[in-house]
């Protein structure tokens, strides 16, 4: 069975990795590098047909290369580790499972990364439902809680306040490195659609994060009256009285 494929580390989650969430954009290739042997020359794509034809050693190979960036992807989502953990492990079965039906007809990650938005809907579903109906407000997402570095959690927070689809595409373009046409065919979007989204969403994000800018804009729109030189405010003459 293909099932019998999943490397054992899948199913032992001390394999995964449990280290605070690197703002730094993961990028597939040289993460797994480091730690993982690579098959030059093998794609992505090449990998996955193999893997549908009964090659257990294609899909290792797969997991290698991608259990760091979707351990990432469920890291800046959620609040908690575990649970990115859990889903990481959840997105790998549904690959598993999904395998017969696979046929490349996008880039293999986009396939992965769109398994990956239904599994992290379908948790933020029972979460709230658990919020809403059971009292466990804890188990809602709160990303911002996540990490304790300041410029990390200034850039978290900011990110935050950003239209959701924005920050998604920021998110996908910025930590995942995903092409404006990966992120338009993820997203269900035309192409100049998410090119205009990401540069408001930039845009906004250079406002959110320039503080001393937007202070300097406001002392000058309204600048402090002037004191004479005792020190005592200028009075304003009363009617029919000479300055």
């Amino acid at each position: 069975m293909m099932q019998d494929a999943l490397p054992a580390f899948v199913l032992n989650s001390k394999t995964l990795p449990r280290k605070p969430m690197s703002e730094t954009p993961a990028n597939s290739t040289e993460s797994s590098a480091q730690a993982e042997p690579q098959r030059p020359g093998l794609s992505d794509e090449r990998l996955m047909l193999a893997f549908t034809q009964g090659s257990a050693e294609a899909f290792t190979e797969l997991f290698h290369r991608y259990k760091q960036p979707i351990y990432g992807f469920f890291c800046r989502r959620l609040a908690d580790p575990a649970n990115a953990e859990e889903l990481t492990q959840e997105t790998f079965f549904a690959l598993l499972r999904a395998a017969s039906r696979y046929e490349p007809r996008a880039l293999f990650r986009t396939y992965l990364y769109a398994i990956g938005f239904k599994i992290l809907r379908a948790h933020r579903r029972k979460a709230a439902f658990r919020a809403a109906f059971l009292g466990y407000r804890n188990s809602l997402p709160d990303p911002s809680k996540a990490d304790s570095n300041e410029s990390a959690l200034w850039v978290r927070r900011a990110v935050e306040k950003l239209d959701p689809l924005d920050r998604e595409i920021v998110m996908l373009r910025e930590f995942e490195q995903l092409s404006y046409a990966e992120i338009a065919d993820l997203l269900h979007l035309p192409l100049n659609t998410v090119r205009s989204r990401l540069f408001r969403a930039r845009t906004a994000l250079r406002e959110l994060l320039e503080p001393s800018a937007s202070a300097a804009k406001n002392v000058t729109a309204y600048p402090e009256p002037q004191t004479s030189p005792s020190g005592a405010a200028p009075t304003t003459p009363r009617k029919g009285e000479s300055a």
